[in-house]
This record gives structure tokens, sequence and C-alpha cells, in this order.
């Protein structure tokens, strides 16, 4: 199914795909929630932004909550991923923090500012937003904490503490990097928070080694 923008933007005339206009959409959202945040944010001013008509909006998105929750959804599983995949990728765990450190520095350092939605949010009061705030944390400790747990020879609660401690080290690092205006190249500000990560979880506790 694909559809005709009505409106006079820069999509006028354009026939797209359903999944294809979703995507244009949540674009155009992201840049106006970003600019303004959840309550400055219009229908109207996404839609001109999009180049579509408010109709057309409103076909994929009932309301200013749901196009946010949508938005919102999507930059938490992109984030979970990045971590997930940053255990993934190596068996070397020296490594392997190096990259969860490094997953987030690449999410606040990504193009499209969506780190301000996941951990900047000016709609926390809400409890959708609330809960997904809260998955994007809970789901990147949990994917750290499996490591840990695997080669630590910890327990759970106390896998899951470390992994609480890297998550929130490296997030608010990454937010402070960026705030100063990428004062050191990102390379160096990784290394030197995932240094210090590794330095207390390395040295602390017997990690099994991997062939």
């Amino acid at each position: 199914m694909s559809e005709t923008v009505q409106s006079n933007g820069v999509g006028r005339g354009a026939r797209l795909p359903r999944t294809a206009r979703r995507a244009q959409l949540l674009a155009a959202a992201q840049d106006v929630f970003a600019a303004n945040g959840y309550h400055a944010a219009g229908m109207d001013e996404i839609a001109e932004r999009a180049g579509v008509s408010k109709p057309v909006l409103y076909q994929h998105f009932p309301g200013k909550l749901e196009l946010y929750m949508a938005l919102l959804d999507k930059h938490v599983d992109e984030l979970v991923r990045r971590v997930s995949e940053a255990m993934d990728a190596t068996t070397d765990n020296k490594a392997r923090v190096r990259n969860a450190v490094g997953a987030y520095f690449d999410f606040v350092d990504g193009e499209s500012q969506a780190f301000r939605l996941v951990f900047e949010s000016d709609l926390r009061g809400e409890p959708l937003v609330q809960d997904a705030i809260e998955r994007a944390t809970s789901a990147s400790v949990d994917a750290i904490a499996a490591t840990i747990t695997a080669d630590a020879s910890l327990d759970s609660s106390r896998a899951r503490l470390l992994a609480v401690g890297l998550v929130g080290a490296s997030q608010v690092a990454a937010r402070a990097w960026l705030a100063d205006n990428r004062a050191l190249p990102k390379e160096e500000a990784i290394n030197l928070i995932s240094n210090l990560a590794w330095r207390g979880i390395g040295g602390g506790f017997p990690f099994h080694p991997h062939d």
C-alpha cells in the first residue's frame, strides 16, 4: 500500500509504501522532539517537517504520545542491540568492557541525538516513557551481567551490581564528554573510561580464560 502526500511540503506528490512513510515520519519527529522536547513539539510542526498533511500523520500515529513512544522504543532497542553486540563480539573480557563503554559513546555521538529521548526525556513522569527508559538500562545491565556471571565466578546479584556500575559510568561519562563538546577524541575518551572500569573489574575478580 502506498500513499500520496497531500501537503505543500518537501514530499508533495511522492508515493511511498506505508513502512517507508512511517520511517519518514519518525525521522521528522526525531528532529522536532530533539530540538523542542516533547511538550513544546507540535504535530503541525512534525507534519510540516515531514512534508505531509496532518491527516497523513494521524493515519500512522493517532496522537503525539503514540508517535513519541514509537520513536523512544526504536532508540531503546537500538541501544540494547549495541550493548548486546558489544558483549557478543569477542570472548576477550577486557575488549568486552571497552566495547560496552564504546556502545554508549557511539550512541550519544549519533547524528540523530536519539540519546536525548532515552536519557534526557522531559516526559519521564509518563509511565509508558518511564518503562521504556528503564528497559534500556535493565536490558543493557542484563546483557553485561550474564557475561560477568559466567566469567567471573560471581552470583547473579553481585554480577548485576557490577553491570549497573559499568552501565552507569559509561552513560554518564559519554554524556559528559558530549556536553564538553567532545574535548577529547572519542577513542581516547572510551579508552580512559574502559581502562578505569577494567582495572576495577579485571583486577578484582577471577575471570576465567577463554580459548
